[in-house]
């Protein structure tokens, strides 16, 4: 099966856990654009079996991910940089705007989904009265979370997925989450922690050239 096709049965085919009072799942596949959305993008960048290295971030929020299905791809990253139009408001993501930027300086969609493949840390994102919720932010929601989470990093692993280096997007809580589960179950050699794309937006933007060279190295060596 090529990246594409166990991409699709996966999404299609999750299943959440029980959540903790008060918190929603981020869960957009079943809507038919979406998918639709989802599956064009797949199909022009994962349609092959080629090894890559994985990206792992927190979880999808609700205006990149949450919106088209594709982590850190809002609707205009989506249409304009890689050719995928779609029917979705033309809302701009912060983290969106600074990974097809690093994207663009790496080579391109193209050059850049060849060799890597993004997913998060619960490939479901979360809301809580009606806002983003990272799952470290809710005890609770981590701790329900944790099973779900190996489970879906143990099957795509087994998509070609190179385990030597893998790199995580945000270099605190969920690097923190990530190297504690990395450690039970040896998912990876190393993982490599870089800031989260929003934190960069929000608190360094004079910096984002700095940080983007600073992907740019880690992702090239």
């Amino acid at each position: 099966m090529t990246w594409h096709e166990r991409i699709i049965q996966f999404y299609n085919n999750i299943k959440l856990p029980v959540l903790p009072p008060g918190v929603e799942s981020l869960l957009p596949f079943s809507d038919e654009m979406v998918a639709a959305t989802f599956n064009a993008f797949y199909h022009k960048f994962y349609n092959d079996t080629k090894t890559r290295r994985l990206i792992i971030g927190i979880n999808p929020g609700r205006f990149g991910g949450g919106v088209t299905g594709v982590p850190f791809t809002d609707p205009i990253r989506l249409a304009c940089d890689c050719g995928i139009a779609n029917p979705f408001p033309l809302r701009q993501e912060l983290s969106s705007v600074f990974m097809y930027q690093m994207i663009r300086a790496f080579g391109g969609p193209e050059a850049f989904y060849r060799q890597f493949y993004i997913t998060s840390y619960s490939p479901v994102g979360f809301t809580k009265a009606g806002k983003n919720l990272n799952y470290y932010d809710d005890k609770d929601l981590a701790a329900d979370i944790e099973p779900f989470a190996v489970s879906c990093l143990n099957k795509q692993l087994e998509w070609e997925a190179n385990r030597d280096t893998a790199f995580c997007l945000g270099d605190g809580k969920n690097f923190q989450f990530l190297t504690k589960l990395n450690a039970k179950h040896g998912f990876f050699k190393s993982i490599i922690p870089l800031p989260h794309p929003r934190f960069i937006m929000q608190y360094k933007l004079k910096q984002k050239e700095v940080y983007i060279d600073r992907y740019l190295q880690a992702f090239c060596s």
